[in-house]
């Protein structure tokens, strides 16, 4: 092939019409990436064990639970319930669903990047999206946030659709039920409201696509102000998050200049819709959204708007796209090699955190793995202790590894007080409990990782073990401890 017709090959490759299922090799992609070392290595940490626990209890019994925490992740819990039911619980079902709702979020970057800046860019943003680092820890990670970036993908999408051509009301409507459904599995998710705006202002959308947007956004903020009403009654969940301090902003800092440098290829003009006006808001506006309720409520962390990802994706995309538009005129043959050559040095230099992110070391904790060793170190009658008792986690999760030992601070079961760590009995009646124990396995964690302990029930526990018991056996693993403590001998 000569030159020229290289050259027009690229050209035709480039422009956003071509390559019509430019979002296949990413679905292929993101699906294989995630699929990639699932189970780590058969581990699942505290927060996956939340919804372990949850989703393995009945209709009846979850919702009493969300009456008391954890209703912001209703929705979820529910959708996990069924899955649960379905397939049976294992790493496998608990992190599918992230896996594939990434690969939604994928997809639709591509499209929505060969449409605004063609098919290179397209295919570049979403396959870059499953590489960025956030994005690989929550690919595989059993709690919402991948499917909210899901449907700030399909949501999007939708805005992008309505902006360049006419469409049926029908369209807002499943706009309204895509921005519904994500303020339902994470209020915070709203905040796309706010960078779907200023994209619409950016490209200056007719009045009637404002006025239809803003209906459908009314409409799904109201669906989910119930939810937002009630959760504020469970604010102390969210306790433990620090106040935002300066260097918390580093990260989202260097987040925004990334994008901002390569949105400047495409030389974005107000009144035009471009990769620029649709990745800026959608990656700068959650993160400044949630920098400043962190200044009234301490909320910051970066899960909660993981799908601003979506926007970094897109105009990394666009740089790239840019790059072999480029390129093209001069080296025909050598700019269809940009995008390859990209993935591979990115894919290269992330290599390390890939395979970290997917070791059981890549989370604070393991309860399956604290598990094993509760098998091999109990003792049939043993009481056993948890400190805190949200370390009851790993006997919700794995009931057969404490078969046949007795919880003695336990007053009402997690799933009898709609809790996730049960409801435990008052200081003086544990302490009397411990004290006709000849043999007590403790459930903790590491030091490492241990808070100090604050709980008058804990302070119980850790003195009259310090006063009365001798530790014989310790085991560390991965987070967890379990120690074993033998009554010692009263004093002559």
């Amino acid at each position: 092939m000569s030159t020229g017709r290289k050259s027009a090959a690229v050209f035709r490759f480039s422009r956003p019409g071509a390559m019509p299922h430019v979002w296949l090799l990413p679905l292929l992609w993101t699906c294989a990436f995630g699929m990639w070392g699932l189970a780590r290595q058969n581990s699942v940490w505290r927060d996956e064990a939340a919804t372990w626990q949850v989703a393995q209890r009945s209709t009846a019994d979850i919702w009493h639970m969300l009456g008391n925490i954890d209703v912001v992740h209703g929705l979820y819990y529910l959708l996990m319930h069924v899955l649960f039911e379905c397939f049976g619980p294992s790493t496998t079902t608990l992190r599918m669903p992230s896996v594939l709702a990434t690969a939604v979020a994928a997809v639709c970057v591509a499209v929505i990047g060969r449409r605004l800046a063609g098919a290179w860019a397209g295919l570049a943003g979403a396959m870059t999206l499953g590489l960025l680092p956030a994005v690989q820890f929550y690919l595989q990670e059993g709690r919402p946030y991948a499917l909210v970036a899901a449907g700030a993908g399909i949501s999007t999408l939708l805005l992008v659709t309505a902006i360049q051509r006419r469409v049926p009301a029908r369209h807002w409507v499943a706009y309204g039920i895509a921005v519904l459904l994500m303020g339902l599995l994470n209020w915070l998710s709203l905040m796309i409201l706010t960078a779907h705006l200023v994209t619409l202002l950016w490209s200056r959308a007719s009045r009637a696509v404002l006025v239809r947007w803003a209906v459908a956004a009314g409409c799904a903020t109201v669906g989910v102000l119930p939810l937002i009403v009630f959760s504020s009654g469970q604010s102390t969940q969210v306790s433990w998050i620090p106040p935002l301090t300066w260097h918390m902003l580093i990260g989202p800092g260097v987040l925004l200049a990334i994008g901002g440098v390569c949105a400047l290829p495409d030389r974005a003009r107000t009144g035009r819709l471009s990769a620029a006006a649709v990745g800026l808001p959608l990656l700068g506006l959650p993160q400044l959204g949630l920098v400043a309720l962190s200044l009234v409520q301490p909320l910051f962390l970066d899960r909660y708007v993981l799908y601003s990802m979506l926007g970094l994706a897109l105009l990394i995309g666009a740089a790239v796209g840019a790059a072999v538009r480029a390129a093209a005129p001069r080296f025909p043959a050598a700019s269809g090699w940009i995008l390859p050559v990209v993935l591979a040095v990115a894919m290269s230099a992330l290599l390390p955190q890939s395979l970290a992110k997917r070791s059981p070391g890549s989370r604070v904790d393991d309860v399956l793995a604290v598990a094993s060793d509760v098998r091999h170190l109990k003792r049939t009658g043993n009481a056993v202790l948890f400190v805190p008792a949200a370390r009851r986690d790993t006997e919700s999760v794995s009931p057969d590894a404490f078969a046949g030992l007795r919880d003695i601070a336990l007053m009402e079961s997690p799933e009898r007080s709609g809790t996730l760590k049960g409801v435990e009995a008052a200081p003086d009646r544990i302490r009397a409990a411990m004290l006709a124990e000849r043999r007590i396995l403790l459930v903790t964690d590491v030091p490492r990782v241990a808070r100090p302990v604050t709980a008058a029930r804990d302070r119980v526990k850790t003195q009259v073990l310090r006063e009365y018991f001798t530790p014989v056996a310790d085991e560390q693993i991965r987070g967890r401890r379990v120690t074993v403590y033998e009554r010692r001998a009263p004093r002559r």
